[in-house]
């Protein structure tokens, strides 16, 4: 693509995603915008909705990191990380419950949260940095959230669409990570006492203090490495599952517990509908 034809693509990918979002309405994939493996065109519609977002009074707290474990990777055919932007509004805290009607296609993986207590500016950064940076870490659910319709997403399309992102529900105890070994942290996660996936901190890139450094070298190298008080989300520790209403909890072994508490509402679309 030329300049000018890619600097299109970019603005008609990221209008597509925002009336999605803004309707409630999932959309086509925007790969045939992008193409299938153009990354950086990618990152360029999510660093353009993302800025619309802070102008309109978002602020930016954490980022993430998507596509770390296989079993997520397998279930999408997208075979190597991603990474996404954590404004305030997608923080939820646990317990607190959750509109299923602000979501399109809600789905909910378990996760270790790191909270920074020192920047991680390097391209070059290593798990030792990390955990020397890490400040405490909390047990998380997030809520992973297409706004392409089915799903139907490769890498450009989850990158574009900021990761695939939804929301992120904290644990409220914090845990230092002196004496925790995350690679052999036990996960389980249930609906309504039910257990519907199983993992481990091993299949987070081997580690979630492992993906947290992957993290750190590419949004430095980017040229927006991660701060001290934010929040980074380390990737899914198992296979993500669909959500309906009903109470998740997770259970991360030396963590503790994050409970995310889904109640029935109308969807987006129809909300609009019945206020026109």
């Amino acid at each position: 693509m030329t300049g000018i034809r890619e600097s299109d693509a970019v603005r008609a990918a990221d209008e597509r995603l925002r009336q999605a979002a803004e309707t409630g309405t999932p959309c086509a994939p925007v790969r045939d915008l992008l193409g299938e493996t153009d990354q950086d065109a990618a990152y360029a519609v999510q660093s353009l909705g993302i800025a619309r977002r802070v102008t309109e009074g978002r602020r930016i707290v954490g980022r993430k990191i998507g596509l770390t474990s296989p079993a997520v990777q397998a279930q999408f055919g997208v075979y190597s990380p991603d990474y996404g932007v954590l404004l305030d509004d997608m923080i939820v805290a646990d317990r607190e419950p959750l509109a299923l009607g602000r979501f399109l296609q809600p789905r909910v993986e378990a996760e270790v949260a790191f909270v920074l207590g020192r920047d991680l500016d390097s391209p070059t950064t290593h798990v030792a940095d990390v955990l020397r940076a890490t400040e405490f870490v909390l047990p998380a659910i997030e809520v992973v959230d297409s706004r392409v319709a089915g799903w139907d997403i490769r890498i450009t399309d989850t990158i574009a669409d900021n990761a695939s992102s939804g929301a992120v529900v904290l644990g409220t105890t914090p845990r230092r990570l002196d004496g925790l070994d995350l690679t052999e942290l036990g996960m389980t996660l249930d609906r309504d006492g039910e257990p519907v996936s199983t993992g481990s901190g091993a299949a987070c890139l081997g580690s979630p203090v492992i993906a947290v450094a992957w993290l750190a070298r590419a949004v430095a190298a980017h040229g927006q490495p991660l701060r001290a008080g934010e929040v980074i989300l380390s990737g899914a520790l198992g296979p993500m599952v669909a959500a309906s209403a009903g109470v998740y909890r997770a259970r991360l072994e030396g963590l503790g517990e994050v409970r995310a508490d889904f109640t029935s509402s109308p969807s987006l679309a129809s909300a609009e509908g019945a206020a026109a």
